[in-house]
């Protein structure tokens, strides 16, 4: 068996639990934040970001490595699929990092609530990847 026949389900099964993943950040986790005590927010986000790092790390870069392997094949699903794969990588660089260092140096209700409110575009573009990266994987 060809190890490359693997690239489309493994790509489609790091997509499926991200998307899983940023549903549940987007709908409970992320608003909790506005629960907590504003003496906890800073330890807390400093927290999260530790943790979380672990956990979507791996899983991040094993997508986007097999959505690159995917694209350099070609085919028009693959390339859509990697396109909002870097939309994804964009909105955590340029928008919800920046949001948790902010909140790593102290409450600050804005930040949460752009924080919420920016998360839907890592939430509609991880969302519109699944069926993409299932498409994919049946080939």
């Amino acid at each position: 068996m060809d190890p490359s026949a693997l690239f489309a389900p493994a790509h489609a099964a790091a997509t499926l639990f991200m998307t899983g993943l940023i549903w549940f950040v987007q709908l409970v986790h992320y608003p909790l934040l506005r629960r907590l005590p504003a003496e906890e927010v800073a330890a807390y986000a400093r927290e999260h970001a530790r943790r979380t790092g672990w956990v979507v790390g791996p899983v991040m870069l094993a997508e986007l490595g097999l959505a690159l392997a995917l694209a350099a094949r070609g085919g028009p699903l693959a390339w859509t699929a990697l396109a909002l794969l870097g939309m994804i990588w964009a909105s955590t660089a340029s928008l919800q990092v920046p949001l948790h260092r902010r909140l790593a140096n102290g409450p600050d209700p804005t930040a949460i609530e752009s924080l919420v409110r920016t998360n839907w575009i890592r939430t509609a573009a991880w969302t519109l990847r699944a069926p993409l990266a299932l498409a994919l994987a049946a080939g």
